[in-house]
């Protein structure tokens, strides 16, 4: 676990752009994040792209939670529900399936009213040793 820890920490990206892990288990991770100016799109909503980046970052937590490097080869993102300045998300990453080669992965994305706002499933595919 401290393995997946330290790289999800150290994504660069993701905490440039206010994205915190909160927790790890094999085969399930939970990060947060709150809406602020800089992601907002030109319609003053939540930038797709920044919760995708959460769902992304959770998705890849608990596919590389097992101790085996592990990468995305599909995602799927379904987006429901608009997220304005202040909205808190969490996005859950939650084991479907795994195989010696591939995980599977359902992303559920709350805002802190408890409402879905948008889904991601995605697959990964676990490189060997």
């Amino acid at each position: 676990m401290e393995k997946i820890n330290n790289a999800a920490t150290q994504d660069r990206f993701a905490s440039e752009v206010g994205i915190r892990l909160l927790d790890v288990s094999p085969g399930y991770a939970k990060a947060e994040m709150t809406i602020t100016e800089k992601h907002l799109n030109g319609l003053e909503l939540a930038h797709g792209g920044a919760i995708f980046t959460l769902a992304d970052l959770a998705f890849a937590a608990a596919s590389n939670s097992h101790g085996v490097d592990a990468v995305a080869i599909n995602i799927t993102m379904s987006y429901f529900k608009a997220a304005r300045t202040g909205t808190h998300l969490t996005a859950e990453a939650r084991e479907v399936s795994l195989s010696r080669k591939l995980g599977t992965y359902n992303i559920s994305i709350i805002n802190e009213a408890g409402e879905q706002i948008a889904a991601m499933q995605g697959t990964a595919f676990r490189k060997s040793k």
